[in-house]
């Protein structure tokens, strides 16, 4: 599955922003952008469309930054799909022809799979740190 620069660096950011979850710790753009290596321009308009879809706060000034809206378990990863790249919950197929019909209804089962996992998939599961495996020789 492809899964686009802006969709992952809004998973990055809303991880960031989780981790960091008390409902009053305000985070920097610049420190955002650096902890997880993006381009800070690009993401200021990927966190503004989070902050359309409610899903982060902003504020303004010297001490200004981000944060989330509401609790990181209750943000789903769905949330952030929608807010940032909704075509990628749809599809295209035709009904023509004998097998258009059974065609479409296989990709509308599937993607409506990939909805529900994607609701029950909160965003503390993306904020979780995760160690990289030690191989020892």
């Amino acid at each position: 599955m492809r899964i686009s620069q802006k969709l992952d660096y809004a998973c990055r950011a809303m991880a960031q922003l989780a981790k960091r979850h008390d409902g009053r710790t305000i985070t920097r753009l610049d420190e955002l952008a650096q902890r997880e290596a993006v381009s800070a321009n690009f993401l200021v308009q990927i966190l503004n469309d989070l902050r359309r879809a409610g899903l982060i706060e902003s504020r303004r000034g010297k001490s200004g930054g981000y944060l989330l809206s509401r609790k990181p378990d209750s943000i789903n990863l769905r949330e952030i799909v929608d807010a940032v790249e909704p075509s990628l919950l749809s599809f295209s197929t035709h009904t023509e022809g004998e097998s258009g019909g059974s065609v479409r209804s296989t990709w509308e089962n599937i993607s409506q799979e990939l909805r529900n996992h994607l609701e029950r998939t909160p965003l503390t599961q993306l904020a979780e740190r995760s160690e990289a495996p030690m191989f020892y020789i």
